[in-house]
C-alpha cells in the first residue's frame, strides 16, 4: 500500500475529569473552549487525515461529545482509564491504517511539527512501526506527536498488561525497540527545549501561560507556530516564569523503576513555588 493510500486517523484524547485541573479541555481561550482551539490547530496540518476526539463514557464527558457534535468533529467514547483500548477502538471505528496520538492538553502544538512527524512515518511506512518526537524529546513540551501502524497498536492492545501501558497507550511499543521498529524525529533546529519550555496543560500556571500566548499572538496571526512563540518569549521572558515550577514534569517520574528506555534526566518532580517564586502552588479559578 502506497503512503498516499493510507488512511490516517489522528486521535485526540480528552476528558473533563482531570484531577489537577478539572475541566481543563473546556477552559476558554479567546472565547472558545480550549479543545476547539486545539482541534483548530491540528486541522491546519496537512497530513492529520481525520481528527477524532476520543473521550470517555462517563456522564461528565457528555459535554465533550455535545461540543464535538455541534462543531462537526467526530467523537468516539470509550474506556475511562484504558486509553490503549480507547485509541484502538476509535481508530478501528474510522478504519485507520495509521494512528496518530496527540493529547488534548497541547493547544500550542505547531501544525508544522505534526506534519513533520506524520510525514516521516508515511515516507518510511515500510521501515517503522512507530515514530514520534518524544523518544528522546527535543521540542518544547506540548508538541507531542506519535504515529504508528494500526497493526502495531493492535499488538500492544493484545499484549500490554501493566496499568501504565494501558493508561498511556504507547509505552508497550517504544519500550521494546528490540521488537518494534522505532523511529524518532528530532527538532531540525538542533535545539533541545523539552525540559525548559512547557506548553502543555496540567496546572493552573500552565493555563495562565497558554492563555497569555494565545492572547498575544492569535489576534494578529491565528496560524502562529513554534517560531512565533519562541520570539514572543524572547521579547517577554517574564512569561517563562509563569509555569517554571513545572518545566520537565511529566508522568515518567512515577515509573522510572519500570521504564527501560527513559532516564531520570528526562523528568523531574514539580517545585513547590508560587507565582512570586516561593511557597505553595498558585491558586486559580477559571
Amino acid at each position: 500500500m502506497s503512503p498516499q493510500s493510507l488512511n490516517v486517523v489522528t486521535v485526540v484524547q480528552a476528558r473533563t475529569g482531570s484531577t489537577r485541573l478539572p475541566g481543563k479541555v473546556l477552559l476558554p481561550l479567546l472565547g472558545r473552549p480550549l479543545l476547539l482551539r486545539m482541534v483548530e490547530r491540528l486541522q491546519r496540518a496537512q497530513l492529520v487525515g481525520t481528527v477524532v476526539v476520543a473521550t470517555t463514557t462517563h456522564i461528565e464527558d457528555d459535554r465533550i461529545e455535545a461540543l464535538c457534535l455541534a462543531e462537526g468533529i467526530p467523537c468516539f467514547r470509550g474506556h475511562p482509564t484504558d486509553l490503549l483500548d480507547r485509541h484502538l477502538r476509535a481508530a478501528q471505528w474510522l478504519e485507520a491504517d495509521v494512528v496518530v496520538k496527540i493529547p488534548s492538553d497541547c493547544p500550542l502544538i505547531d501544525p508544522g511539527v505534526v506534519d513533520r512527524v506524520i510525514g516521516y512515518f508515511l515516507r518510511h511506512a515500510e521501515r517503522y512501526d512507530y515514530v514520534s518526537n518524544l523518544h528522546p524529546a527535543t521540542y518544547p513540551d506540548g508538541n507531542d506527536v506519535e504515529a504508528m501502524s494500526l497493526a502495531a497498536l493492535q499488538t500492544a492492545w493484545r499484549e500490554a498488561s501493566r496499568d501504565f501501558e494501558r493508561e498511556h497507550t504507547t509505552p508497550y511499543l517504544w519500550e521494546r525497540p528490540e521488537r518494534f521498529r522505532i523511529g524518532n524525529v528530532a527538532w531540525e533546529a538542533g535545539r533541545n527545549l523539552s525540559m525548559t519550555h512547557r506548553w502543555t496543560l496540567d496546572y493552573p500556571e500552565d493555563y495562565a501561560l497558554i492563555r497569555a500566548i494565545f492572547e498575544a499572538l492569535y489576534p494578529a496571526n491565528p496560524a502562529f507556530g513554534l517560531a512565533d512563540i519562541l520570539a514572543l518569549l524572547e521579547r517577554r521572558p517574564e512569561l517563562l516564569e509563569i509555569n517554571r515550577a513545572y518545566t520537565g514534569v511529566n508522568w515518567y517520574r512515577h515509573h522510572l523503576h519500570e521504564l527501560r528506555t527513559v532516564s531520570a534526566h528526562e523528568t523531574r518532580e514539580p517545585a513547590a513555588v508560587t507565582s512570586s517564586g516561593r511557597g505553595r502552588p498558585m491558586e486559580f479559578t477559571a
